[in-house]
């Protein structure tokens, strides 16, 4: 395990520890310091707390796991040749691809955990010791840590369901440590997470904020937009834990936070427009989604401007030609796919959708998410962030990773509103017209089930970030009891464990639907 950690800090501090546009997090990990001397001063906290970032970007970025994990099984995606992508979208997860072999491995968790468990056990030290070290500076960082270690362990249930639970870092080389039923280990990460919101602050270095007003890590707040946990990031994470196990009364508690103060969090929607150039990602606009770091990420992990690694990009799988030298994409959304999710993109008499529709002038295709529709194969370009001008044979690219984002959130809203008044609910249907007008698109049609048109926006807003697998997952344990029989009491939603972590945990059994 500790050459698992020291390797993934070790490719964090080679990438440069994941987002040039903040100097603070270019930062050599203190972990790779001899222990003695890890905890002496600011500087140590700085390095340990955005190493801790990184190791979860790599979790996220390694193989394109992120989007892999959430984006294929069941999802709308098609491969054009990758047999370990077919494999994955027909729910083979069995299959001995080295890609698959990977993916089933959640070791890649456990390094975040454990140094999420070492600064929470390790930083007081450097408040005792470095005067600079504020007690709220303190306890913003330890909070961010018990965060993200809540954090990872919500996301690894999601994929495995039951997990080992491991909170200190003693612990972080266990050889026989038993699976911790899944009810345990979220609620766990909800306790955590719920101890410490209230040392977060909503943004740092925000002016007006009680907790940091002034610098953070000497740096103003533009530099941790989207970065950093904060308290409505956490409230967000909080969301989605109730969510998960059908708890939707506290799913709307925990997302009214975020959806009714963002004068004080100062969280951005996602810029869309029918014309022009401004959309979720593209490179020119300041402040669009995907690119760098800014205030319509809620919760993120950006890569710098300038870096180039091997995964963690959507563009490596979905781009081709023209942004592209590839003259196919590895996965597409075939157009029968396309005209299937935006059903309204040919109706006389109703707006066009910007994600999907047809200029009712000129007749031609909006291309701000697929390009290239009237050709054999579209391109997935919603994400499309390429920063190398000769688009040559090694293209560039900086996405980042968003893992959620106001218009997701209001429709997660919507969705517990559902389930808590049923489909008479006028909040519900509020926030479901409040991100389709923020599109132009017409308003809900109450001929259609609320539910149905809930989960079918959320299709249409968030296709392509990793979220088609867990909101289908969400649904049929509302709508279809064959698959709650058939998938979820068979643990047939979540992934086999890998062979080399059962291997060295007798302790460990396979996931029953996979034996």
């Amino acid at each position: 395990m500790n050459k698992k950690i020291v390797s993934y800090l070790l490719i964090c501090i080679l990438l440069g520890t994941f987002s040039s546009c903040n100097k603070a997090l270019d930062v050599q990990s203190s972990r790779l310091a001899p222990e003695a001397n890890s905890w002496k001063r600011l500087e140590d906290t700085r390095a340990s707390l955005m190493g801790m970032y990184g190791l979860m970007r790599a979790a996220l970025a390694e193989d394109n796991a992120h989007w892999l994990w959430g984006e294929l099984r069941g999802g709308d995606f098609t491969s054009t040749s990758r047999s370990d992508l077919k494999a994955i979208i027909n729910g083979n997860l069995n299959y001995n691809y080295p890609t698959l072999q990977t993916l089933s491995d959640w070791r890649r968790f456990y390094a975040v955990i454990n140094s999420a468990s070492t600064f929470i056990e390790h930083s007081g030290t450097v408040r005792a010791n470095d005067q600079r070290y504020t007690e709220a500076n303190w306890k913003a960082d330890v909070a961010q840590a018990r965060v993200m270690r809540a954090f990872a362990y919500f996301y690894m249930s999601r994929i495995w369901g039951n997990v080992p639970l491991i909170t200190t870092s003693e612990e972080g080389e266990f050889v026989a440590k038993p699976a911790t039923d899944q009810t345990i280990i979220l609620n766990f990460a909800e306790t955590e997470i719920l101890k410490c919101i209230n040392d977060l602050p909503g943004v740092y270095a925000g002016s007006n904020d009680p907790l940091l007003p002034n610098t953070y890590y000497g740096q103003g707040p533009g530099s941790w937009y989207g970065i950093l946990i904060t308290k409505y990031s956490a409230y967000a994470i909080l969301a989605h834990i109730a969510a998960w196990q059908g708890h939707y009364i506290d799913c709307d508690a925990y997302t009214s936070h975020v959806v009714n103060e963002l004068s004080t969090s100062q969280i951005q929607p996602s810029a869309m427009r029918v014309t022009g150039s401004n959309y979720l990602s593209d490179p020119t606009q300041s402040g669009n989604l995907f690119t760098g770091n800014n205030q319509r990420q809620i919760l993120a992990f950006a890569f710098g401007a300038t870096e180039n690694v091997g995964s963690g990009h959507l563009e490596e799988l979905t781009l081709a030609a023209p942004f592209v030298s590839k003259s196919v994409p590895d996965m597409y959304v075939s157009k029968d796919s396309i005209t299937s999710i935006f059903p309204d993109w040919a109706q006389p008499g109703i707006a066009p959708d910007p994600r999907f529709g047809r200029d009712s002038v000129s007749k031609l295709y909006y291309e701000k998410c697929f390009t290239n529709f009237t050709g054999e194969i579209p391109v997935f370009s919603k994400v499309k962030c390429v920063i190398n001008s000769n688009k040559g044979t090694l293209p560039m690219f900086n996405s980042a990773i968003v893992f959620t984002r106001l218009e997701e959130i209001k429709l997660l809203r919507a969705e517990a509103l559902y389930n808590i008044w049923g489909p008479a609910s006028p909040e519900a249907v509020a926030l479901l017209n409040d991100v389709r007008s923020q599109r132009g698109v017409a308003v809900y049609d109450s001929r259609t089930d609320l539910l149905d048109a809930i989960f079918a926006e959320r299709r249409k807003e968030l296709i392509g970030e990793g979220w088609r697998w867990y909101d289908l997952v969400r649904y049929k344990k509302i709508k279809d009891p064959t698959f709650v029989k058939n998938m979820v009491n068979t643990k047939g939603i979540y992934w086999p464990v890998s062979v080399s972590v059962l291997a060295t945990n007798p302790k460990l059994s396979q996931n029953s639907y996979w034996n």
